[in-house]
């Protein structure tokens, strides 16, 4: 729990979230993994789907959605709140009835950005996507540091309104809740989520000369993701993909320490900002339209 007296809910030195969400490998890679795995709870998906205005622009979306995680984790308080209050008024736009039904949940279900199951399930893509990407790309977290971390998400979810008493109350607890989620057959890839969720997971408009960077980045996204992720969604995954993920993770660690501070660690805007800006150049990108 940070210091109520402190300028930041995540405090320089002490927060694990601050720690992890600070490097910017993990500021660049965890929200796509994140967005993949949360595009399998249909509920939560269509919901959003069919309550953004960003429908033609998802990687403006995805940008902006990156910017505010990062203001809460590492922003002062006062930039954490105005992104909060923003998030909010987002939210409550995002509640209403499935016009259809979407995997296990029925024509009529009501979905809304404030059920806190829902919400505990964004928060479990964010929570898992963040560890997972640190742990590849830096170090290895021992159990007392993946606690820390899970208490910082915890937190983080209380800054957007989730309750505290609605979320497992340590990092065993989330641990097992996820293994089951992961496990649930009520898993689901919509066929809207199942072309939009990989194209703005992998094809982000970046300029020629950073495509071979891209390709990079996604092998180590997919590389991290869990089988049943990847056996939903299609994505090929071979022994020689595992072999490359591996010597590419095992490289960014070893070069980890030896890389200057302000290339390792620091917020991600001008790279979001660059991403946004390719899509709107290229004016918009073609996705399909959702049923309302």
């Amino acid at each position: 729990m940070s210091d109520p007296e402190s300028e930041y809910y995540f405090e320089p030195g002490r927060s694990m979230a601050r720690r992890v969400h600070g490097e910017r490998s993990v500021g660049l890679l965890y929200g796509q993994r994140a967005l993949l795995i949360g595009a399998l709870e249909p509920l939560t998906y269509t919901g959003t789907m069919l309550s953004t205005a960003a429908g033609e622009h998802p990687f403006a979306r995805l940008a902006h959605t990156a910017k505010v995680q990062e203001a809460v984790f590492l922003g002062t308080r006062a930039e954490a709140d105005k992104a909060l209050a923003s998030v909010h008024r987002l939210h409550e736009r995002i509640n209403g009835k499935l016009p259809e039904e979407v995997g296990s949940h029925p024509a009529g279900s009501a979905y809304s950005a404030f059920d806190p199951e829902l919400m505990l399930w964004t928060l479990a893509v964010i929570a898992d996507s963040g560890r997972a990407l640190y742990e590849a790309m830096v170090r290895p977290l021992n159990p007392r540091q993946r606690e820390a971390l899970w208490q910082d998400y915890i937190r983080f979810g209380e800054l957007f309104g989730l309750p505290r008493s609605e979320v497992p109350g340590s990092y065993r607890e989330f641990s097992a809740w996820w293994e089951d989620k992961l496990a649930s057959p009520d898993l689901h890839a919509t066929p809207h989520a199942s072309e939009v969720a990989p194209l703005v997971a992998f094809r982000q408009p970046v300029p020629l000369p950073a495509r071979l960077n891209l390709e990079a980045q996604n092998l180590i996204i997919k590389g991290t993701l869990p089988p049943r992720v990847r056996e939903i969604f299609g994505i090929r995954w071979t022994a020689a993909h595992q072999a490359s993920f591996r010597s590419a993770t095992a490289a960014h660690r070893h070069a980890h320490p030896m890389l200057p501070r302000r290339l390792r660690r620091g917020r991600n805007d001008f790279f979001f900002d660059a991403v946004a800006e390719a899509e709107k150049r290229r004016g918009g990108t073609a996705t399909p339209s959702i049923a309302a």
